[in-house]
């Protein structure tokens, strides 16, 4: 099944318009064995099929490539390294933190990391609240909060022109009305293979 998945995620990938070379395309399919061989005891998800994970994993996390700006990236509330990972695979000139307070998922991730030869990632177990760190340039957010409590939660460790890249699934229109003093742009995701809504809300420091 090897050569099918490699073809669906570069076909992907180049729908996407996301540039990857055969090693990291490689190392992506390799942390989704990864990941699906850890499930079995970890239960990170529960995606069984490689196909699926491919598109919901790997293609779906790969779709905010295009929106990252900056050296310094943060993955709020990362799960199994998700987006983190496949960005870090993606994006070798960035520098990653993955934080989740799940020391479980951590220990998965730091694994994953060591297995992969990942250089530009840090896994970090700590709740949101209690990690003290230099400012980021971007701060990514999947399935974590809603819009308001993200902002409020990592403010302070954004850069003053950093942005927060909150992935959500419908349109949150409740969640930007309470957070319409910032600066927000919008973006609706065509993610290949995945027929549920994908937006990305972007929201500007201050």
């Amino acid at each position: 099944m090897l050569p099918e998945l490699q073809e669906r995620l570069t076909a992907g990938l180049s729908a996407l318009g996301i540039p990857c070379t055969l090693e990291q395309s490689e190392r992506l399919l390799a942390f989704l064995g990864l990941m699906q061989k850890w499930s079995r005891t970890y239960n990170l998800t529960a995606i069984r099929d490689p196909r699926a994970g491919v598109d919901l994993h790997l293609l779906d996390s790969a779709a905010v490539w295009p929106f990252l700006s900056g050296r310094r990236i943060l993955d709020v509330g990362t799960g199994a390294g998700l987006p983190g990972i496949p960005l870090a695979i993606l994006s070798e000139d960035r520098q990653f933190v993955l934080l989740d307070s799940s020391a479980k998922k951590i220990r998965f991730v730091r694994h994953a990391v060591m297995e992969l030869g990942l250089q530009n990632v840090e896994a970090v177990s700590a709740r949101i609240e209690d990690y003290r760190a230099e400012v980021f340039d971007a701060i990514m957010a999947r399935a974590f909060a809603s819009l308001a409590d993200i902002r409020a939660a990592t403010a302070r460790l954004l850069a003053p022109s950093g942005r927060i890249l909150a992935l959500k699934g419908r349109l949150p229109e409740d969640e930007i009305a309470s957070v319409e003093a910032a600066r927000i742009h919008v973006y609706r995701l065509a993610v290949p293979g995945v027929d549920a809504e994908r937006h990305l809300v972007e929201m500007a420091a201050g």
